[in-house]
């Protein structure tokens, strides 16, 4: 395997850092681009090269791939919260299509081969069936889906024209951190489940809201596919070696389990990991939120070689809880 350098964007972000880590860890020479809006410089590894500043910023990310040699991308900047999608729209087709746009010709002014980017199940909207299979109806409910899947085509247009080929992983529910404590999620704001509960339970926050009850689910609250962090950044090294090992092809593929956990499922687990229950307010559903996500995963198990080392509800909680009472003693 020819492991060429690679651009990391967004790499001082939550999943972008564990990327960076499993890269190294493979022995990949790495580089990160991030705009610290809601990444922290302090997970990046001291010896990866580290560019301050935003992937719109087309004469930054060109003197990056000259400077580093770049040959394949990983595109994890953007915004990722649902319901502030619905409530500005135009920040998101900004800060995720249109930045992209940006990355993106100055990757094929650049020559850069490989584009691996990180999309996500809201392309599928309030999916038909479940589990989602890759090739099911693409209908986001939400600007942040939509603004995903825009990326999405203009890569398959672009690679169509011009030398390079691309990979779009389509995340469910990400969660945890990295084992050995290197990393995980730092909050500014965080809405996802897992990262408030444990941020309760540390008490950061003196309780968990449940935004829906009345969901078509066993339970009444939204059922999601919960991915372990450190396994969705081993699913990223092996599909940047598919796309180095098959250059004439591109690779979509769903990351996720096969398997489906509740609201209140998720909160029980958190309880039992810190042996004791957390406060849980009732209430009302979230704009943009479909009742069940769950991922079909064939393809990823066929074309990749990648297995889940963590793919335990119990062990994916117990790992953001480790981080979380880490963040808690340093004063994070």
């Amino acid at each position: 395997m020819n492991k060429v350098p690679v651009l990391v964007t967004g790499g001082a972000g939550y999943i972008g850092s564990h990327a960076v880590l499993a890269l190294k860890d493979a022995g990949w020479t790495v580089a990160v681009v991030d705009n610290l809006s809601t990444g922290t410089r302090e997970v990046v590894p001291e010896d990866v090269p580290f560019y301050e500043g935003d992937i719109a910023d087309s004469e930054l990310i060109a003197r990056i791939i000259a400077e580093r040699s770049i040959q394949a991308i990983m595109h994890f900047a953007g915004s990722i919260v649902v319901p502030e999608s619905v409530e500005k729209p135009l920040e998101y087709y900004r800060n995720n299509t249109l930045a992209s746009h940006a990355l993106i010709s100055a990757a094929v002014a650049g020559g850069v081969k490989h584009i691996l980017f990180s999309s996500t199940a809201a392309v599928y909207g309030a999916p038909e069936r479940v589990p989602i299979d890759e090739g099911d109806t693409k209908a986001p409910i939400n600007p942040y889906g939509a603004s995903k899947l825009m990326t999405e085509r203009m890569l398959e247009d672009s690679s169509a024209a011009h030398p390079f080929n691309y990979g779009a992983l389509r995340y469910f529910n990400v969660a945890g951190a990295d084992p050995q404590g290197r990393a995980g999620q730092i909050g500014k704001g965080s809405t996802h489940l897992i990262k408030v509960a444990v941020e309760a339970a540390v008490g950061k926050r003196e309780q968990v809201a449940v935004y829906g009850t009345d969901y078509p689910t066993p339970d009444g609250t939204c059922i999601r596919d919960y991915i372990h962090v450190s396994d969705l950044a081993a699913a990223h090294v092996a599909a940047l070696e598919w796309l180095i090992a098959h250059p004439d092809e591109n690779l979509v593929i769903n990351c996720g389990y096969g398997k489906g956990l509740s609201v209140l499922e998720v909160l029980d687990a958190v309880d039992k990991a810190n042996g004791a229950p957390l406060h849980r307010e009732m209430g009302p559903r979230r704009a943009g939120d479909p009742p069940m996500l769950v991922a079909g995963n064939a393809r990823l198990l066929e074309r990749l070689h990648w297995r889940p080392a963590h793919n335990d509800i119990d062990t994916i909680v117990g790992h953001a809880l480790a981080w979380e009472r880490k963040l808690a003693g340093r004063g994070g």
